[in-house]
């Protein structure tokens, strides 16, 4: 591993500062879980890392609305949002994903910010916030952003936040009248990565879809929100029928890669099976709050 700067600010500010050069192996580090596996496999060797722990403390907050939204620090560990009560009673799909999102050592010491900044596309959190309809607040040299969570990813590994430009907070709108569900697929042992994310949110009235939300990850390059399936949902009456529609859909739809956990065709088999059965698990569980 080479030598290399390590700065710990103690302002927001500071950091942007320290990270707002043309040098792109500058880097930020929170948890730091997947840049230490990249910097020790040599896949990446920066030339200053721009600590976070140290900025202002109301960065980790996790923070209730009066109107049932809720708001997410960047620096929130993933095992604090895991166990919040305020996010198990205003957004329990996103609690219940953490219980199988790695493990309980890297959920104790990765930041939720620092998840989504890395643009892995085989994480679990992104189609969940996706679906939850999440926005990311950013501070950069530029300013201030706000970008929705299926905007965020741009590419496999990538995103569009600009150099220096950090994530500040993510913002959960209610969910009174949504009901969820995340399904994750995975081929290995329990808490690998996965061959197949999908997440959904509907909102129903009087036994019909109102609104929902569907997206998918890990067999897509980037996290992807299926609109032609959300079409096929939205003012139609809930049942196993219009779900096969949607998977249908869905399979048409997402544009599914070859990887080490299964093959394009494979994986879109899996997707047409599990969010018909994501669909019905949210349906439920709408029912029985």
């Amino acid at each position: 591993m080479n030598t290399f700067e390590f700065v710990e600010p103690r302002l927001l500010t500071e950091a942007i500062a320290f990270l707002d050069t043309d040098d792109s192996s500058v880097r930020a580090f929170s948890g730091g879980t997947a840049l230490m596996l990249m910097m020790k496999s040599a896949v990446f060797s920066p030339s200053r890392l721009v600590s976070l722990r140290q900025v202002e403390a109301h960065y980790s907050d996790i923070v209730p609305g009066s109107n049932g939204d809720l708001t997410i620090g960047a620096m929130a560990s993933l095992s604090t949002i895991e166990n919040s009560p305020d996010v198990v009673r205003l957004a329990p799909t996103l609690s219940k994903v953490m219980k199988r999102l790695s493990n309980v050592r890297v959920r104790n010491v990765a930041r939720i910010g620092g998840n989504l900044a890395h643009g892995d596309p085989h994480m679990d959190l992104p189609p969940t916030l996706c679906a939850l309809r999440a926005n990311i607040l950013t501070q950069g040299p530029a300013g201030q952003r706000r970008i929705a969570i299926e905007d965020l990813f741009s590419g496999y590994y990538e995103t569009v936040l600009g150099q220096g430009e950090l994530i500040t907070e993510i913002a959960v709108p209610s969910q009174t009248g949504w009901s969820s569900s995340y399904n994750k697929i995975t081929t290995r042992t329990l808490d690998d990565w996965p061959a197949l994310g999908v997440a959904v949110s509907v909102r129903t009235d009087g036994g019909v879809i109102a609104d929902c939300r569907v997206a998918v990850s890990a067999a897509t390059e980037k996290l992807t929100r299926l609109t032609a399936a959300e079409a096929a949902l939205r003012g139609q009456p809930v049942g196993n029928a219009v779900f096969l529609r949607a998977g249908e859909a869905a399979a048409a739809e997402a544009e599914t890669i070859d990887d080490a956990r299964g093959s394009a065709a494979y994986k879109t088999d899996l997707l047409r099976v599990h969010l018909r059965r994501a669909l019905q698990t949210a349906i439920d569980a709408g029912v029985q709050r």
